[in-house]
């Protein structure tokens, strides 16, 4: 077991732990020694076990406070996907009626006009266009 030598408020303390854990325990003595720098600058005579104590605390309280961000965030995230699954959802269904749409196209049926109709249509015009004429030549006559 390695011994580690951390500084915490301006006091050394040798530290063991685990072999390869420190890195783990330098970087938690390093925010336990800006908590307690904080405190050591404000209470010049301030015990080792009362600074420890504090310093802990403080910690204790913005980890706290970050649990609590935490629980708002992943209930955030869990609304989120819950509409990202519900979209997802809406989505596959979009998706399978158009795959039904294309293997089965819908019929539009356009009526057809006569032709019967149409040669009709066409000898009322020529009659039109030829009572036309006439009415002109008496018109100029």
């Amino acid at each position: 077991m390695p011994d580690v030598r951390i500084f915490i408020g301006g006091r050394a303390f040798d530290v063991a732990c685990q072999e390869g854990e420190e890195h783990f325990l330098e970087s938690a003595a390093g925010m336990l020694d800006a908590e307690a720098s904080v405190l050591t600058s404000q209470i010049a005579h301030l015990s080792e076990s009362r600074m420890l104590l504090m310093a802990g605390l403080m910690l204790a309280d913005k980890t706290a406070g970050m649990e609590d961000n935490l629980r708002v965030a992943e209930g955030k995230l869990a609304e989120m996907q819950a509409e990202l699954d519900k979209t997802r959802a809406e989505l596959e269904q979009a998706r399978a009626e158009l795959d039904q749409l294309r293997a089965n196209p819908p019929k539009v049926e356009v009526p057809v006009i006569p032709e019967s109709v149409t040669d009709t249509l066409a000898e009322i015009a020529a009659r039109a266009e030829a009572v036309a004429g006439k009415v002109e030549a008496k018109a100029r006559g």
